[in-house]
């Protein structure tokens, strides 16, 4: 090595005459790795949502890694675990649901115009992505979905959430529990969404039919 390259070696502990041979072993030393890509990301996710539509929470890494295009054990450079992955999921999942769901809601006015611009938007935000809706279904329902995930999960939707609470403020529902109001909207949306796609002919009917039944229900 020529006296400079010694002197470089010497910075970084390196006594061997095969100084490129110090470098790389430093670099792996503190940790250093190729950047994140966030198309490499996004690829995983979707495939993940693909992959749960289709076979469930039971879908593996290898499955995912190989739907995404990329090396099983590169889909843990960018989630942890499987749960963190799942978690994640779920989370952008809701996010993006409920950004659909509140898009353009008017911000003033009758409230069951409101709600009605809320209910429409989620509906057909549902039945424009069934992989979506599939794969939130079954980690709705999932034990390895954090309460901490779901904790974020419900911040997002505040808004929605308080539109609901305003409709059954004086209603029938005024007293059950939040959660079973939840379940409810969660039933009769699939029940309209499951109509919708069968139907598609009349689909704006069976939108208002399902948001009918639940306005009737709960104000």
């Amino acid at each position: 090595m020529t006296q400079d390259t010694t002197k470089i070696a010497t910075f970084f502990g390196c006594h061997s005459p095969h100084l490129i041979d110090c470098l790389v072993t430093y670099c792996y030393s503190v940790g250093m790795a190729r950047p994140k890509s966030e198309d490499k990301r996004n690829a995983i996710m979707e495939a993940a949502t693909r992959a749960i539509a289709s076979q469930g929470l039971s879908a593996s890494t290898a499955l995912i890694a190989k739907e995404a295009g990329i090396a099983n054990g590169s889909l843990f450079t960018y989630f942890e675990t499987k749960t963190d992955l799942f978690n994640q999921l779920y989370l952008e999942l809701k996010t993006e649901m409920t950004a659909a769901a509140m898009k353009d809601l008017p911000e003033s006015g009758d409230l069951r115009k409101q709600v009605f611009h809320a209910w429409s938007n989620w509906i057909y935000w549902a039945v424009s992505n069934p992989y979506k809706r599939y794969a939130l279904r079954q980690l709705n329902v999932s034990d390895g979905i954090t309460p901490a995930t779901r904790s974020a999960a419900d911040k997002v939707a505040v808004e929605f959430n308080d539109l609901i609470k305003r409709i059954r403020a004086h209603g029938s529902l005024q007293t059950a529990p939040f959660s079973f109001v939840g379940a409810l909207l969660n039933g009769l949306a699939e029940a309209t969404i499951v109509t919708m796609v069968n139907d598609p002919d009349n689909a704006e009917k069976h939108c208002k039919t399902g948001f009918e039944t639940f306005w009737r229900a709960i104000s």
